[in-house]
């Protein structure tokens, strides 16, 4: 040890309901034999001893509460494998913008409706935002004709959350996938 270095000492990680650190009265006590009775939790933590097991509460608010007997060190990694698996089978929605102007050509617009397909298809929300520069505000109509053809064409993959609005010198309108059009 380095002198001067004043760490504290590790602390023991406690582990909670396994084995002596169980405070409830009796367990339903579960054995590798399939067999299952309520009993004093001493004496179902001796029988798993002897068996050469940890006694493991498996449901703390079961009435009694179900304890079994397995190797501690195999149960854990069972539950990090449980949750890495249930993390990776989750999908994060995101919100996609595309950016028009006023005056978008029709080949540019059916371009940017056809990403929106796609990403509504994936599970996302799609943000379509109309942009105006300069003398455009002036025509604001326009962009909010724009965002309704483009909610109206986007009907069948996804639905419209409110109408088009204005927040400065864009209009933009959000748009969330409907449940039967997604395909992964």
């Amino acid at each position: 040890m380095y002198p001067g270095r004043n760490f504290p000492p590790r602390k023991q990680t406690r582990r909670e309901n396994v084995n002596e650190t169980i405070r409830y009265k009796e367990v339903r006590a579960v054995f590798p034999d399939g067999t299952a009775e309520v009993m004093p939790t001493a004496q179902a933590l001796r029988k798993a001893q002897e068996m050469g097991l940890d006694l493991v509460v498996v449901s703390p608010t079961a009435v009694p509460p179900v304890a079994k007997a397995i190797d501690y060190g195999h149960y854990q990694y069972e539950q990090k494998k449980k949750q890495h698996d249930a993390k990776k089978k989750q999908h994060v929605v995101q919100v996609k913008e595309l950016k028009f102007r006023p005056n978008t050509d029709d080949h540019d617009y059916d371009f940017k409706k056809n990403h929106a397909i796609r990403f509504l298809k994936e599970g996302n929300r799609v943000k379509a935002v109309v942009q105006f520069r300069g003398r455009e505000i002036a025509h604001t109509d326009l962009g909010k004709k724009l965002l309704t053809r483009f909610a109206e064409d986007l009907a069948a993959f996804g639905s419209v959350e409110g109408t088009p609005r204005m927040e400065g010198r864009n209009a933009h309108i959000l748009i969330s996938p409907t449940k039967g059009a997604k395909s992964t």
